[in-house]
């Protein structure tokens, strides 16, 4: 699977005033969803593909890349576990 690496892309995304203020106001959100997305590409799986590893459909992986609803720490080790991956959780004081 070849294209645009994902960080160059959300940066990218990031540089449009539009994007980065609707980024701000879901950030964890969209951050775990890009993360999801880096680590499905790093596997080198299609959304089929993945979706399959983890038992579910097409689209409840787009929807995860997209950041829509957070999912459960079960579906985040699975997602995990099918791509080679593992989930680290953080708790870091708010700025």
């Amino acid at each position: 699977m070849k294209g645009i690496p994902f960080k160059r892309l959300s940066d990218r995304w990031k540089a449009d005033p539009a994007f980065r203020q609707e980024y701000e106001r879901i950030g964890p959100e969209m951050e775990l969803a890009f993360q999801l997305a880096e680590a499905r590409r790093r596997a080198g799986l299609s959304q089929a593909e993945l979706a399959r590893r983890m038992g579910t459909s097409q689209s409840t992986i787009a929807r995860l890349e997209a950041g829509r609803g957070l999912p459960s720490s079960r579906t985040l080790t699975r997602f995990a576990e099918a791509t080679g991956a593992r989930i680290q959780i953080h708790v870091v004081p708010a700025e």
